[in-house]
């Protein structure tokens, strides 16, 4: 694996997590965003290099959600990076998924609902991880319940993921979202996986830190492989549904 340390125009870093194994290119882009802590790209590396394994360029990106924005210029711009990039280092553009934890998976979805945020772009399929879709959205402003019900954008393929043992946002969320966007005809798949918030991204909470850190527990491994093939077959998804 080959890991590069880039920034966007505003200056934001994300790191570029490539196989280096002589893989066949161009491959699947995969844009994932942290939850709402300022800046931690790097809890964000155990996940990545899971998915890199599989087969994909991964782009994980620093956003600041105590911005006055609340980060939408950091998200957004990040976007904006891995369209022009992502060729350079082996990645195909036209096939891009975007995913987000926590906070970051409502920002994710909601870009697919309103494409009016990039110029009429959207990426070719969406993952939630562990995610709240009755909040407002750190990319719109509104929640994306409330996106879904008012889009008129043809659908694209969403994945949602959430633990169980999930005390920081219920699994339920991600039930309730998942039968809104069946309701409105949206592709979707929601996998539920034994372990906690942290867990999906194959991390554990460190109170000390106040902030999550890798683990080797069973409950985080076998989350963050689930969280790993979900979004490779969000990529799956997304070629097949263009």
């Amino acid at each position: 694996m080959i890991k590069t340390l880039v920034a966007s125009a505003s200056g934001k870093l994300i790191d570029v997590y490539q196989p280096g194994d002589g893989s066949e290119r161009p491959l699947p882009v995969i844009l994932i965003w942290h939850g709402l802590g300022p800046d931690e790209r790097d809890i964000l590396q155990p996940l990545a290099e899971e998915v890199v394994g599989r087969g994909a360029v991964v782009f994980a990106s620093d956003w600041r959600s105590d911005a006055p924005d609340g980060g939408r210029a950091d998200l957004l711009d990040s976007i904006r990076f891995v369209l022009a990039h992502a060729a350079s280092f082996g990645g195909d553009p036209e096939r891009f998924v975007l995913a987000g934890w926590s906070a970051g998976a409502g920002a994710a979805v909601s870009v697919a609902l309103r494409p009016e945020l990039l110029d009429g772009w959207r990426p070719v399929a969406v993952v939630g991880i562990a995610g709240h879709y009755g909040l407002p959205a750190r990319t719109t402003g509104e929640t994306p319940l409330d996106d879904l019900a008012a889009t008129s954008a043809g659908p694209v393929p969403v994945r949602l993921i959430h633990g169980t043992g999930d005390v920081i946002l219920d699994v339920q969320n991600s039930r309730d979202f998942a039968e809104a966007l069946k309701g409105r005809g949206w592709p979707v798949h929601l996998d539920e996986v034994a372990t906690d918030h942290a867990g999906v991204i194959m991390t554990e909470y460190s109170p000390e830190l106040n902030r999550c850190v890798p683990t080797v527990s069973a409950s985080a491994v076998q989350g963050g492989r689930v969280t790993a093939e979900s979004l490779i077959r969000a990529t799956e998804s997304g070629a097949a549904a263009q």
